[in-house]
């Protein structure tokens, strides 16, 4: 007699692999307004990303230790939270703009697939996988982010209480941040709002943390990748949004759009965002067989990634715009 064990394949979950390249390049995520301001704005934001860009493909050539770096480049639209113009005004404006800049779009993303990508509920899936991280001597006071829409580093000052008869009220005491040094920088991020018909819109930093989630190969769904780069294959762009996919490959020849590690490139205004990013990345459970596919090929490659997925994220922000 042995002491086999048998298993049904099916009942197995496999995680679908990505292609990796070494670094992601972001070039941009602008608004509707700076879309609306014309090609000399983004005339403008492309020469301001340029000496950047190059700079992110030194380092990252720098860190693969003599051998080719893989990178890719990407431009997210924000077509989430309004809706303007049509991909066929809007995409040829952009690349123009990029081109003359001597820059290259590989990939183009649209925000909205951020929320949701076909039949997959991207960000209500990510959500769910939020293990919020308990400030030290914290009771369970605090309603967890799934109820109230908000995220914190760290614990919020205490609710004021009224006094009781002959007792002293509550001093106010303020907010700590979980892992300070020396001070406090305190963050408390809304994740999504709920209008009166339950209609839920998630957060712009929400929405940038799956996007840097979908840039490190990290998200899948049912053990399938999400967000899986599609052909360009038409001569030009279509007229709704809707209708141009989630995430669209302009160059044939590009490496993959997924990445070990990402860099954006971005206006200083969205600064604060990004800090939400972190705070966000840094509580969600990511995918572990995801997570393992990563670890095993960088081992493979001699490309070492930090064990922490925010810290596999980096900007650059220029100033203006």
């Amino acid at each position: 007699m042995t002491d086999a064990v048998f298993r049904e394949t099916a009942a197995e979950p496999r995680n679908r692999s990505v292609p990796l390249a070494h670094l992601s390049l972001e070039l941009g995520h602008l608004y509707m307004e700076d879309f609306e301001a014309g090609p000399e704005r983004l005339r403008s934001h492309f020469a301001e990303v340029r000496p950047w860009a190059e700079a992110a493909r030194a380092a990252a050539a720098a860190r693969t230790g003599g051998t080719r770096a893989r990178i890719s480049t990407c431009f997210l639209i924000d077509d989430y939270f309004t809706r303007f113009s049509t991909p066929a005004e809007v995409v040829p404006m952009l690349l123009a703009q990029a081109e003359r800049a001597g820059l290259s779009v590989d990939y183009l993303a649209r925000e909205s697939g951020c929320a949701v990508t076909g039949k997959v509920p991207v960000a209500e899936a990510v959500a769910g996988r939020i293990v919020e991280s308990p400030p030290p001597g914290s009771y369970g006071l605090r309603p967890p982010a799934a109820q109230t829409g908000w995220l914190a580093n760290g614990e919020r000052s205490p609710v004021a209480r009224a006094p009781q008869a002959m007792k002293r009220a509550v001093e106010w005491q303020p907010p700590k941040e979980t892992a300070a040094r020396r001070h406090s920088v305190f963050l408390d991020v809304e994740l999504w709002s709920d209008d009166a018909d339950g209609h839920r819109t998630w957060s712009c930093p929400f929405l940038a943390a799956v996007w840097q989630l979908a840039r490190l190969g990290l998200l899948r769904n049912e053990g399938e990748a999400v967000l899986v780069p599609q052909p360009h294959t038409t001569a030009g762009f279509p007229d709704d949004w809707d209708e141009l996919p989630s995430l669209l490959r302009l160059n044939d020849r590009a490496d993959p759009f997924a990445a070990y590690r990402t860099c954006s490139v971005l206006p200083t205004r969205f600064l604060p965002v990004e800090h939400a990013v972190r705070v966000i990345l840094d509580q969600i459970e990511v995918d572990p067989g995801a997570l393992e596919q990563v670890a095993e090929r960088s081992g493979r490659e001699r490309t070492p990634v930090p064990d922490s997925v925010a810290d596999r994220v980096s900007y650059v922000y220029y100033p203006g715009l």
